[in-house]
């Protein structure tokens, strides 16, 4: 039976609102978030695409990789979770939110040798239990579940992986899903980075 393609989507389509910069630009070690987040995943999947807003094709930072456009306007991350399941429907997708600076080559690779044990693969949080759905495989198979719950009204990805029973995985390296959302987030993670 042959293996089903391997592609990883960049969440880098967000507003940035509270930080007050866009995520995907902010440089750690002389490099924009988005750029290396792209080099660490080119290395481990058949092709890394960048999800991007509607109004975003033609940015400078972005253009430079492949994209998908997100078709739900105003969804959020799982706007782009979708648009990647339905672009191509018989890969399984790695998605990874572009604001965790800390992410490293090992956290990625667990989560990808992982045992597929249904149509999500996820980290528990160590924060709080639940699923990381901004770093977790979605299936092909999980199209419809993630179809379903967005026309019901529900784009909680996080929301969608506690409802769909995933099986979660140990982080092997505990703050490597802390992610950067606030200017007090900026000036603990990215210190702690270089």
């Amino acid at each position: 039976m042959p293996t089903r393609a391997l592609h990883a989507l960049v969440l880098a389509g967000g507003r940035s609102r509270r930080l007050g910069r866009d995520k995907a630009g902010l440089e750690i070690d002389g490099k924009p978030q988005l750029e290396r987040t792209v080099e660490l995943l080119d290395a481990l999947v058949e092709r890394v695409w960048v999800s991007v807003r509607a109004d975003q094709p033609g940015d400078a930072l972005r253009d430079r990789y492949p994209q998908i456009v997100d078709r739900e306007e105003d969804a959020g991350p799982v706007g782009g979770i979708l648009a990647a399941l339905e672009s191509d429907r018989n890969a399984d997708w790695l998605v990874v939110a572009v604001d965790l600076p800390r992410l490293d080559r090992e956290t990625v690779e667990v989560l990808l040798d992982a045992e597929p044990a249904g149509p999500f693969t996820a980290y528990r949080s160590t924060s709080d239990g639940l699923p990381e759905p901004l770093c977790a495989v979605y299936r092909a198979e999980a199209l419809p579940i993630v179809r379903g719950y967005v026309d019901a009204g529900i784009r909680c990805p996080r929301k969608i992986l506690i409802e769909s029973g995933v099986e979660l995985l140990a982080q092997p390296n505990p703050a490597a899903l802390d992610n950067l959302n606030t200017p007090e987030d900026q000036a603990r993670i990215v210190s702690a980075c270089v």
